[in-house]
């Protein structure tokens, strides 16, 4: 099934021209209403009008999350904060979060893609969608919500939590699809289980699941206890949340929604535009939004481009599952964590040491979160319950400041490793790749 054929099987020299025409519009439209683009585009000497074609994408410059910190809350949008209908926000290394927002055009364009998105999964008007990414700031939640609602399928807005009564009301409501992070796919299935109830009781055909990486394993596993065909999704909130990409039932490869999001690869280290088939640092430009039109955006996932025409029959350049990430990012429950986010809560407390160590596993499907922090060997010498006041303080300012929980460990110096480079402070054990 395809939402709109014309467009995600269009003839590859159509496609270049439509981006081209975007590219053009777009970048004249951040040169005069975006400072720091401008800023950027003289410095390069570039003028509107100058880029017409997007084989011409490789002389702008890139733009990282870094930028868009530098220009909290809102100094990247191409239009008033008055034409802004919505806003989200996704957690910042400083405690600041990366805000992106929607004017109503935009909002359109998201619940498009998505609608191509729910579309690929087999999704139609007949089908219920059983929702359980999360609402609010975040992106998944509503994201799939409007897209659900464009293709006219009956939406239940779950959001996350509760688990025995999103398993009751999916069973109630006949929820034919479901929307959510593959570990909470599993976690529901294991639910299901001991609660006694059996797949066959419920109506549920596919899943699309994304907002934090999962293998090929997890995928057989979860296709094997739902009974379901799991379909693999992308996005990210700066470029629009997700929608950026989906597989279809053919599961070779998220198709790239490239007629509002054009992506590169290029090598990390050198920033050069890589051939497609190479694996490298993805990057997205996007052609159509108005309120936050990123210019080629560094996303930091390492993957792989194919534009060879998929058995589906769509035409869109094909990415592999991410591969890796070229920073330090963590994606834990699908909040994004970076180390320095943790250094910087504990730099704050005169308690602890400068010296801490993350450790990201999977527990019965569900990412945990456990942070070693050393403290001076006196405080050991204290009473419990000053070690308990401590640890509860750490968890409560890692939570205000991340926004998810996490196990904190009090240990004595010397305890977490020392390094002569560059220190270790991430144990991953959830075998991603």
């Amino acid at each position: 099934m395809k939402w709109n054929e014309y467009i995600e099987c269009m003839d590859r020299e159509q496609l270049t021209k439509l981006q081209s025409e975007r590219l053009s519009t777009m970048v004249e439209r951040l040169y005069y209403n975006v400072p720091f683009y401008r800023k950027q585009f003289q410095k390069n000497g570039i003028e509107p009008g100058d880029i017409k074609s997007v084989d011409q994408l490789k002389q702008l410059p890139f733009t990282t999350k870094q930028d868009l910190r530098d220009n909290y809350p809102f100094g990247l949008f191409a239009v008033p904060v008055a034409d802004v209908v919505r806003l989200h926000a996704s957690s910042g290394t400083t405690g600041k979060p990366t805000v992106v927002g929607y004017t109503r055009k935009d909002l359109n364009i998201w619940s498009e893609v998505m609608a191509r998105t729910l579309t690929s999964a087999g999704a139609g008007k007949t089908d219920v969608l059983h929702v359980a990414y999360g609402y609010g700031l975040f992106t998944g939640g509503l994201g799939v919500h409007y897209g659900a609602e464009k293709i006219g399928a009956t939406v239940i807005p779950m959001s996350g939590g509760n688990t025995q009564r999103q398993l009751q009301l999916m069973q109630d409501f006949g929820s034919t699809i479901l929307a959510c992070t593959p570990s909470y796919a599993l976690f529901l299935a294991e639910a299901m289980a001991e609660a006694g109830m059996t797949v066959d009781s419920f109506k549920l055909k596919a899943g699309v699941f994304g907002a934090e990486p999962w293998t090929e394993e997890m995928r057989r596993e979860i296709e094997t206890k739902l009974k379901i065909k799991a379909i693999d999704i992308y996005g990210l909130s700066e470029v629009i949340g997700p929608g950026v990409a989906s597989e279809c039932m053919d599961q070779c490869g998220l198709h790239v929604f490239e007629d509002h999001f054009i992506p590169e690869i290029v090598d990390p280290k050198t920033l050069e535009v890589l051939p497609y088939g190479q694996i490298g640092e993805l990057v997205f430009t996007c052609v159509t939004k108005e309120a936050l039109p990123l210019l080629r955006y560094r996303t930091r996932d390492l993957t792989v481009l194919n534009v060879e025409k998929c058995s589906c029959g769509r035409t869109l350049v094909r990415m592999k599952k991410c591969l890796g990430r070229s920073d330090d990012m963590l994606i834990i429950r699908g909040v994004n964590v970076f180390p320095s986010q943790i250094e910087t809560v504990l730099l704050e407390m005169n308690e602890t040491r400068p010296h801490y160590l993350l450790i990201v596993d999977r527990v019965n499907n569900l990412d945990v979160l456990e942070v070693w922090v050393e403290v001076d060997g006196q405080l050991f010498s204290d009473e419990i319950r000053k070690l308990e006041a401590l640890k509860k303080k750490i968890q409560h300012n890692i939570e205000s400041v991340l926004g998810i929980n996490a196990s904190v460990k009090l240990v004595e110096p010397k305890t977490i490793e020392r390094s002569e480079g560059k220190a270790k402070r991430v144990i991953d054990k959830r075998k991603l790749m």
